[in-house]
């Protein structure tokens, strides 16, 4: 009772049904519709101010938090923003930060890796080749970029990587929707994988523009299908 109190008000809130500035419904009416007693609620309260959804005080309740302030990447906060949102304009947020992000890395990885890093790139992306199906070139490709993140030797990119792993799965699962998503996705990656391993931090840095450019039009051609259907 207590993770669905979380969840609900959660989802209310990152959906905008809940918005800055909102109180939380009383404390008695929420006890009474879940059920549950008050030390219950007040620790799922908790649970959502260390997320920075709420601001909790005395006399005052608890308040929606500026959307700015909530913990946009704490897993469960980016797991109701995406099933709050439309797929695309969740896509669309990911990909600026990707972006920024991904080319950066790659670059870096391309100067720091260690051979043995670019082993784990390279067999990461043997994998995906093996992949018999796009659902299972999920996991593959999700390692093959975390490898890429751990190979940048900088914890603070580490850090973020690992937080993105869930939205990345999300963003993978929807350019995996496009019916030539294997043909597609190998030789991107490969391209990255290969200025890697040349110590090519340039190449590496285009390369996963690239591969973030095909991706976007991937995503547009499976969202422009769904509307017209």
């Amino acid at each position: 009772m207590h993770a669905r109190i979380v969840q609900e008000l959660g989802i209310d809130i990152v959906s905008g049904k809940l918005r800055p500035g909102d109180r939380l419904p009383a404390e008695a009416k929420l006890c009474e519709a879940y059920g549950v007693s008050r030390p219950v609620l007040r620790e799922a309260t908790r649970v959502l101010v260390a997320k920075g959804l709420v601001l909790s005080k005395p006399r005052l309740g608890s308040v929606v938090r500026p959307r700015d302030e909530w913990h946009t990447l704490d897993p469960d906060v980016l797991f109701w923003t995406i099933n709050s949102v439309h797929e695309g304009e969740f896509f669309q947020s990911l990909l600026v930060v990707r972006r920024i992000v991904e080319p950066a890395a790659a670059a870096l990885a391309a100067s720091n890796a260690t051979e043995e890093e670019v082993t784990c790139i390279r067999d990461a992306y043997e994998r995906m080749s093996q992949a018999p199906t796009p659902e299972a070139l999920l996991t593959p490709d999700l390692e093959f970029h975390r490898a890429i993140m751990s190979a940048t030797h900088n914890d603070l990119l580490m850090y973020i990587g690992h937080m993105l792993s869930l939205a990345l799965s999300e963003s993978i699962k929807l350019t995996s929707r496009h019916p030539d998503t294997h043909a597609l996705s190998l030789p991107r990656h490969k391209a990255i994988l290969t200025a890697i391993a040349n110590r090519d931090p340039l190449g590496a840095r285009h390369a996963s523009l690239v591969q973030l450019d095909n991706a976007l039009a991937d995503a547009q051609s499976v969202l422009s299908a769904v509307y017209q259907e």
